[in-house]
């Protein structure tokens, strides 16, 4: 199959199987660390250890020859690939368990070849090959889905294959006035922002994932980046964007900055997670790079107060870009920075608050002035600003901490949710009791850290960290059961499933409980209208 389909011109996304990130951005726990864990949770020095590429079994590849040969007719047989290492990292996304998967030595279900599309016509003819076919589809940008958004379902197609949008990475057009801009959904988040700096604009989000992630894959996941207080959310920056479905090619948004033309169906799209189409262009709001950026982290007696503090700033909009809170534990262990993780940030117990401001350097003072003394007002105390710029630093940092901790042994997963300000406490208390008792039940004792760095009028968001001692020869199976606990509580306590990780494979069966059944039926209903043979990521959100 391999002189079918040859591949030469498919690159190998950058990220290797079993790591976040590559090699070169590897790093091994402290000594210190690696004896708290052993002393603290339990751990075991008896790990899984990572397979090689060459110790790996993939699910054997079902497309024939033809297959290959009529989508090398389609994008070029340059462009097609069934190599081993291509399939391996389009296979799995970058969650705890996607990691344990490639510790685990079972088979592993992988695309059944790789597709690499120039043009949105293109990707059309793929679509409607694979319908006809009944091949599966799923799209694939950065890979950094952490709920099973890009695993290989076949559903009950005979096939399944990635699409790979990195040859969508241009921006395409820029307009300085109006501060919009055109890009290609494959662009990662660093690149789209190098190219917008040439017009001194910038987009201004920037998730845990960002030196990976694409466009394409904020706008599909509903992403919420860093800046979230000061720029919004991503899905809040697009003004239009186009799908490929297998229907056709579809102009998502107006031609206008906003209108009242019928219901708006970007929000069809945004957050559809590559089942009902493949995004290729986005044209989004963007803003002005920043003249000048302002620091200051505070310290709160305890994470109510602190939440109290967050939502006073909120609702009276001073206007931070940033605010972050983390509750008593991450603060002790210093999590919100990668460089001195395991250290207490500040010596006093309690929660450490950052904030950070850009803009003018009139503007970012006023908004820093009002929204200090609100802070303080409300109990917080000056740390100064060294915490919000060691955390500046090392923000993109964390998910490279977790490889070392699975080395070790060690349960590290995250989960996040949002909630009304007014149940704030009861949910975090319901998630942390939830997760702790189940894991208890596994033998281990577990550190459940929580932080707060998305907020509305409204609420906010709620995002865990939970870390524990693998136990038993089946780390994966000691962990779905917490993961289902963790959820549960969300729904029964009046959260979301999720915040901005997206619903993929892993909250899929909480959807029901949270939006209805006549809501499922309606989201059903446009699948069927622009997907009728259900080829688009089987297994995922519908």
């Amino acid at each position: 199959m391999s002189n079918v389909a040859n591949g030469s011109r498919v690159s190998l996304p950058p990220m290797e199987h079993t790591l976040w990130g590559t090699s070169d951005e590897a790093k091994e726990l402290s000594p210190s660390v690696q004896k708290m864990l052993h002393k603290l949770l339990g751990t075991s020095d008896d790990q899984l250890p990572r397979l090689s590429v060459e110790e790996i079994q993939l699910s054997p590849i079902r497309l024939t020859a033809e297959d290959l040969q009529k989508l090398g007719d389609i994008v070029g047989q340059d462009y097609v690939s069934t190599d081993k290492e291509q399939r391996i990292r389009r296979a799995r996304g970058k969650s705890y368990p996607d990691l344990l998967d490639w510790r685990s030595g079972k088979e592993i279900a992988a695309p059944d070849a790789v597709v690499v599309p120039g043009t949105n016509e293109e990707v059309l003819d793929v679509l409607r090959f694979c319908s006809a076919e009944r091949i599966a589809v799923v799209p694939f940008g950065g890979g950094t889905s952490v709920v099973g958004g890009v695993s290989p379902k076949a559903g009950d197609m005979r096939a399944v294959i990635s699409i790979d949008v990195r040859r969508f990475n241009k921006l395409e057009d820029v307009d300085t006035i109006s501060c919009e801009a055109t890009f290609g959904a494959g662009m990662t988040g660093p690149h789209a922002e190098l190219e917008l700096a040439k017009h001194g604009l910038q987009i201004g989000h920037y998730p845990q994932s960002f030196p990976y992630a694409t466009l394409g894959g904020y706008a599909a996941a509903r992403s919420s980046g860093q800046s979230s207080a000061g720029y919004g959310r991503f899905d809040e920056m697009v003004r239009s964007l186009t799908v490929v479905t297998p229907e056709g090619i579809m102009e998502i948004g107006w031609n206008a900055p906003m209108s009242a033309s019928g219901p708006d169906l970007r929000h069809v799209f945004l957050g559809s997670e590559g089942t009902l189409g493949i995004i290729t262009t986005l044209r989004l709001r963007v803003h002005r790079l920043p003249e000048t950026k302002r620091y200051e982290a505070f310290h709160f007696k305890n994470f109510a107060a602190g939440a109290n503090a967050m939502r006073e700033v909120t609702q009276q909009g001073t206007g931070p870009t940033v605010i972050r809170l983390s509750d008593e534990i991450e603060s002790a262990f210093n999590l919100s920075s990668t460089t001195s993780v395991g250290s207490s940030a500040n010596n006093e117990v309690g929660c450490l608050c950052l904030t950070m401001y850009e803009g003018t350097p009139e503007h970012t003072a006023s908004r820093h002035a009002e929204t200090r003394a609100l802070l303080i007002a409300n109990g917080g105390t000056s740390l100064g600003e060294a915490p919000v710029l060691e955390w500046e630093q090392g923000r993109f940092g964390a998910p490279v901490l977790r490889d070392g901790l699975i080395d070790n042994g060690a349960v590290c997963e995250t989960l996040e949710t949002a909630t009304d300000w007014s149940n704030v406490g009861r949910l975090k208390k319901a998630v942390t009791e939830a997760i702790t008792t189940k894991l208890a039940e596994s033998g281990t004792i577990s550190v459940v850290m929580c932080h707060v760095s998305h907020v509305y009028a409204g609420g906010c968001s709620l995002y865990f960290t939970v870390i524990a001692a693998q136990k038993g020869d089946d780390p994966e199976a000691q962990w779905w059961p917490v993961k289902r606990a963790a959820s549960q509580a969300i729904i029964d306590a009046g959260g979301t499933t999720t915040h901005h990780h997206g619903v993929g494979t892993d909250h899929r069966a909480f959807l029901p409980g949270e939006i209805g059944g006549p809501a499922m039926k309606l989201l059903s209903a446009i699948k069927e209208s622009v997907d009728p043979v259900g080829i688009m990521n089987p297994g995922k959100l519908v």
